[in-house]
């Protein structure tokens, strides 16, 4: 179970969330956010996949900000179509292929990690409350890595607040997923229960309930949690 944690702005906490070793870190790219990301990221370790999330947001953007920050995912919380994201992964394929060979000196001095030859991951968000029609996931199958079940709210993720998680026992697909919404240190019994049924969850995204204020994680709790799900 990989996880996730959402939300990242500041540069001493991100390296001490850092230090925890999670999967992914994500950087809110939008500008409505209260978690609004535009610092520099410190150098990360190895393995920690940074995590760039987007709104509804012009692809040059995207693409300019994937090769700014190096980042090895998106994720698209918006209201992006199946023709906008198979036209954006293209497109970061091929802009992916150029970067490497225009800096192949770079990647000489660098970590591999700096500029990887992994292609960008593509996560698609989609809000739920009490009930959800899977089928209109049907047309992202062969576009997106990942799927992201948030919590339909009035901000666009960090709302702090659960769905019905019942509802995804009708997920029809294998595409894996990730989990998000509301999740906290209090959470860590019934997260167990559902990661350790049939369903095809991948990961667990973490943000607002592990907050000392927007953008600013706990790492006790953190540590806690972590330890409560794997053990260490």
């Amino acid at each position: 179970m990989k996880l996730k944690v959402c939300g990242m702005k500041y540069v001493e906490n991100i390296q001490q969330v850092a230090e925890l070793q999670p999967d992914y870190l994500g950087f809110i790219f939008y500008e409505k956010s209260k978690r609004n990301f535009e610092g520099i990221i410190p150098e990360l370790p190895a393995g920690i996949k940074k995590t760039g999330v987007f709104v509804n947001e012009i692809k040059e953007i995207v693409i300019s900000l994937v090769e700014e920050y190096r980042l090895d995912a998106i994720q698209l919380h918006g209201d992006e179509s199946v023709d906008y994201v198979a036209d954006l992964k293209k497109q970061l394929a091929t802009r992916r292929l150029l970067f490497i060979a225009e800096n192949k000196e770079i990647r000489k001095k660098k970590n591999k990690h700096v500029i990887s030859d992994e292609k960008v991951e593509i996560i698609k968000v989609f809000g739920v409350k009490d009930a959800f029609d899977f089928d209109v996931l049907k047309p992202y199958l062969e576009v997106v890595d990942y799927f992201l079940f948030d919590t339909k709210g009035k901000d666009r993720g960090g709302n702090g607040t659960q769905f019905d998680w019942s509802v995804l026992d009708q997920y029809p697909f294998e595409k894996p997923f990730f989990l998000s919404g509301g999740i906290g240190l209090e959470d860590v019994e019934e997260v167990t229960k559902i990661i350790n049924s049939a369903l095809p969850i991948y990961a667990l995204d973490v943000n607002s309930k592990f907050e000392s204020e927007p953008g600013k994680k706990k790492i006790e709790e953190l540590k806690k949690f972590k330890k409560g799900l794997t053990g260490f």
